[in-house]
């Protein structure tokens, strides 16, 4: 017992001058006697508890940056909720059976609301589940507080358009026409280079025709996309150059050689 008593005295003895040289060494630095062109480390008192530092006991303030988390990474940004998130996961979830499906859309996502239906059928277009954002687009329709609205067939089209399902994509541009709604010509640009990623640059002009009918004025993009895509076709190309030459006389065309195309 004394041998145990011995040792704790020479245990608070240390602890307590390592203490008091500690908050030595501080003064002595903060106040400008000892310069270093350094940030100041933080050093920690012995008795002081696990995650907080002696600076605050010492009436000191700490004047840098030392490395916690000042809160959300994306503080002010607008974030899914977490029964829009659990939606997502369910859809793709049960994506595969239709029963199963069809009553996790009863008990789930037709109580959703407006805002979390909307961020649940965005994140499924960016994810690029397009059969799910489809189904999800199909809800949102049936809603009492929906409203035709183009960027909601915009994002979802372009969406189908990048995914090559084009059959579908231009059923939901049909819906979207019947509702006297034109897109703009990001949505154009992008139906015409997924219809010449599909092969089919008949319909292709058919949505270039729908474009020049749009009461708004073409933009570029759509012409440079079937100048290019139509190389292999020269009768088309041609009609498209005269209407860009005509629409833009001062942007210039590259026209490849024909020996490239095999077109004599």
């Amino acid at each position: 017992m004394a041998i145990r008593v011995a040792l704790s005295r020479v245990k608070l003895t240390t602890c307590s001058s390592s203490s008091s040289s500690h908050i030595k060494l501080l003064r002595t630095m903060l106040s400008g006697q000892l310069m270093s062109p350094y940030p100041l480390p933080s050093i920690g008192l012995p008795n002081a508890r696990s995650g907080e530092s002696a600076l605050p006991a010492l009436g000191l303030q700490r004047h840098y940056h030392d490395g916690r988390p000042r809160g959300p990474l994306w503080r002010g940004k607008k974030m899914i909720g977490k029964e829009a998130l659990f939606v997502i996961l369910g859809l793709k979830r049960f994506n595969d059976d239709e029963e199963k499906l069809g009553k996790f859309i009863k008990t789930h996502v037709l109580r959703l609301l407006k805002m979390d239906k909307i961020a649940v059928l965005n994140e499924l277009e960016r994810q690029e589940e397009v059969d799910l954002a489809l189904k999800m687009f199909q809800i949102i329709q049936k809603e009492d507080w929906y409203k035709p609205d183009v960027y909601l067939y915009k994002d979802l089209i372009i969406a189908l358009a990048k995914c090559k399902k084009m059959e579908a994509a231009m059923q939901v541009w049909e819906k979207m026409r019947k509702e006297e709604l034109f897109p703009d010509s990001k949505t154009y640009a992008e139906v015409i280079r997924g219809f010449l990623r599909y092969g089919s640059p008949a319909d292709a002009m058919n949505i270039y025709e729908d474009m020049m009918k749009s009461p708004e004025p073409p933009e570029e993009l759509p012409f440079r996309i079937l100048l290019k895509g139509l190389l292999p076709h020269p009768l088309l190309r041609n009609r498209v150059k005269q209407d860009f030459e005509e629409l833009f006389p001062e942007r210039h065309i590259y026209d490849p050689p024909e020996e490239i195309f095999g077109m004599r």
